[in-house]
């Protein structure tokens, strides 16, 4: 048997309890502003589809690409949190009280984001900013993600991280991870921000979300609910999603043998926390994955 047929079978014979729905990119919301082309996984704007509302704790993603010296004008935001992920390009985020083509070290009114980069918002009682493409030649590429907090009425707040690409093509790197003091937390924990997975940005969500850049034939593994630091250890809702990143060249193969195409996601069903999601890459090159691990 040939090294390719012995992982698929090996794969085959993981995770068989799971059930796995394949969202395909053609099927998504699609809108083209010119200054905006954009991908709906979810009901969102003028895309609405009453079977895609949500999935767990997981409301929004978006897979957008903005073109130079455009962007979104100043707008608030509410009860959800909000983070942004750059595949390319920069994109430039600013307090509604900064006024554009200034700049100041404050991350919470100014903060340039590019390859690598999560900008993390908490809208929760409100919260303005303005998100624009101010690069003179190159167009940002990135996911915009949404998730219902455990409550409303939180204190606004902003987070950011960087990753490390080597620590993506090591295995998946976890990039967001639920408050650690949870939904009951204190003034002060909420102050203190802690992650349950320390380096990572806290959310005020049972969700954990995690990226892999995956070398051409080769496996990353995603320990469900994120080596079980989530408080709802059975029945996990798992995104797997597969940004358009490589022109149509990467795909990856799910442990039921379904394959997902640039721009495709999959419904991952009936996992617990512990439990091990192998993706493969089967393209003719390198694919990068995002998954969203919710209750």
């Amino acid at each position: 048997m040939s090294a390719a047929k012995n992982t698929k079978a090996v794969m085959s014979q993981t995770l068989k309890h799971a059930q796995i729905v394949a969202r395909r990119s053609t099927e998504r919301g699609h809108a083209n502003h010119g200054w905006l082309n954009t991908y709906h996984t979810f009901s969102f704007a003028g895309y609405q589809d009453h079977r895609f509302q949500n999935f767990g704790a997981l409301r929004v993603l978006n897979e957008d690409r903005v073109a130079p010296n455009t962007g979104f004008p100043s707008h608030t935001h509410r009860n959800a949190e909000i983070f942004s992920y750059v595949l390319s390009g920069e994109l430039t985020h600013r307090d509604s009280m900064m006024a554009k083509n200034t700049s100041t070290s404050s991350k919470d009114q100014f903060y340039r984001i590019r390859r690598g980069d999560v900008q993390f918002t908490t809208g929760g009682s409100g919260i303005s900013h303005s998100e624009h493409n101010e690069h003179d030649t190159e167009t940002v590429h990135f996911l915009q993600i949404w998730a219902l907090p455990w409550k409303n009425g939180l204190t606004p707040r902003y987070h950011d991280v960087t990753i490390d690409e080597n620590r993506k093509r090591q295995g998946f790197a976890v990039i967001i991870s639920p408050l650690k003091a949870g939904k009951h937390a204190s003034p002060t924990e909420e102050k203190a921000a802690i992650p349950a997975i320390e380096g990572t940005i806290p959310i005020h969500a049972d969700l954990v979300m995690g990226a892999s850049i995956i070398a051409k034939d080769s496996i990353a593994t995603w320990n469900v609910g994120g080596d079980e630091v989530v408080e709802s250890k059975k029945g996990r809702k798992v995104y797997v999603h597969l940004p358009m990143t490589k022109g149509g060249r990467c795909k990856v193969r799910l442990p039921d043998g379904t394959v997902l195409a640039e721009g495709d996601g999959a419904f991952v069903t009936n996992v617990d926390a512990g439990d091990a999601l192998q993706i493969q890459s089967v393209g003719v090159v390198e694919a990068e994955v995002v998954v969203l691990d919710s209750n």
